[in-house]
């Protein structure tokens, strides 16, 4: 299953040891993000390791598994559904998301409840969504 992961999704893996993590890693799920994702990791790094309950070294080792399992697509191949993205988007940062799902026709997995409420072109799943569509589809 092909899905575009939101950066909350990742934040909320690294914070706390739980079901997403799992998900995360599951080789089942096919997960791209657009180029900056990593960068908001570095961005919001200290704030994470506060809030969380890895060391540094334990953040930067599954920030590198992330790394290694998901695809990062370039920017040029998402810009040309930006201006479509950007018409049913609630939030002008979530733009680029929903560019890239429409790019390559994918859900978002994301727990952004505005972003799921308030647009109806693409499928956003919450992580419990999720959770219970893998069960479903035994992935």
């Amino acid at each position: 299953m092909k899905l575009v992961v939101d950066a909350n999704i990742l934040f909320a893996a690294l914070i706390k040891k739980d079901s997403t993590a799992e998900l995360l890693l599951n080789d089942k799920l096919h997960l791209i993000a657009p180029e900056f994702l990593f960068e908001e990791f570095a961005k919001y790094k200290e704030l994470v390791l506060k809030k969380t309950h890895r060391s540094n070294k334990d953040f930067n080792n599954f920030l590198d598994l992330l790394r290694d399992r998901i695809t990062i697509v370039p920017k040029r191949l998402i810009m040309p559904f930006i201006n479509e993205a950007s018409q049913i988007s609630p939030d002008p940062k979530d733009s680029i998301y929903l560019a890239l799902a429409i790019a390559f026709k994918s859900d978002i997995w994301s727990n952004d409840n505005n972003l799921k409420k308030a647009q109806d072109k693409i499928t956003v799943l919450s992580t419990s969504d999720l959770i219970k569509k893998t069960n479903f589809l035994n992935i």
